[in-house]
């Protein structure tokens, strides 16, 4: 893979996985607020950016899986530390907005 387009790839892994983690932030502060309708929405475009973020990195491992070296650098690390926080929030999120519902309906 030429290096721009693994810098695409590594930035696609960066934005999405950032955007997941902002859909996933704002679904919480609805939440919070009593709006679950709309929280959950909110997860729905977390989980889009998600998949998007699994698109760039599919591409990287696929690669990998072909016998092309992809080279690790520090900014590849820092883009699967994001989609992997973003993962984790996501399902947290998911979590507290079914007990904000709870707490809700109660």
């Amino acid at each position: 893979m030429e290096e721009t387009a693994l810098l695409e790839s590594i930035m696609g892994l960066i934005v999405h996985s950032g955007h997941t983690k902002s859909e996933c932030m704002e679904a919480l502060q609805l939440a919070k607020k009593g709006q679950i309708d709309a929280a959950k929405e909110k997860i729905k475009l977390a989980n889009k950016a998600l998949i998007e973020a699994h698109h760039s990195q599919t591409g990287l491992i696929s690669q990998e899986a072909r016998g092309e070296k992809v080279e690790v650098s520090m900014l590849l690390i820092h883009a699967q530390d994001h989609l992997m926080n973003a993962i984790t929030f996501r399902d947290l999120a998911q979590e507290m907005i079914e007990l904000y519902e709870r707490i809700k309906g109660e």
